[in-house]
């Protein structure tokens, strides 16, 4: 009988084990990681959305254009990711056309992505500099996602403004 107790004990040990080093392995930077791609490709698609033709209109005389509205989220995501690098913003391109600007969005995606698909736990913990000032890793990244989640709210306003039907919402 002490010996089966001891084989369930050594099991149910040998589980505990096992479950807190895949929970060791499942980090914070892999959440952050996981909803980035959508977040890009959603806001890509919202910028193709817009006919060329469109991307001078502004709703308001004070409202930037939904080009510079593009445009803004891109430098600023630069701006954010570079910052989660210790690194200075790399110089970037100043483009007038939808393709151009779609294109740098696209761009400023690929670049975040690569650094936040690589961030470790200690990065995320790091102090680092971002658009809203000095901030953990994890508030730079949560800071940038409200960023590009806010302006591409007010871009998907522009679309309807203009009798086109954003892209769906998906995550």
């Amino acid at each position: 009988m002490k010996l089966i107790a001891r084989y369930f004990i050594a099991v149910a040990l040998t589980a505990v084990c096992v479950a807190a080093r895949a929970d060791a392995n499942h980090s914070s930077a892999g959440e952050y990681a996981k909803h980035f791609s959508p977040l890009a490709q959603l806001t890509v698609a919202v910028a193709n959305a817009m006919p060329e033709e469109k991307y001078g209109f502004k709703p308001h005389p004070e409202s930037m254009s939904f080009g510079e509205l593009m445009t803004h989220i891109a430098t600023t995501n630069y701006q954010f990711c570079a910052g989660l690098k210790d690194e200075k913003v790399p110089a970037l391109p100043k483009p007038v056309d939808k393709a151009g600007i779609a294109k740098f969005l696209d761009e400023s995606f690929q670049y975040c992505s690569a650094i936040v698909n690589a961030m470790t736990e200690a990065q995320l913990d790091a102090a680092h500099d971002s658009p809203d000032g000095r901030m953990p890793g994890r508030e730079v990244l949560l800071a940038m996602y409200i960023h590009v989640a806010h302006h591409r709210g007010q871009a998907e306003i522009y679309l309807r403004d203009n009798g086109i039907r954003p892209p769906s919402y998906r995550i």
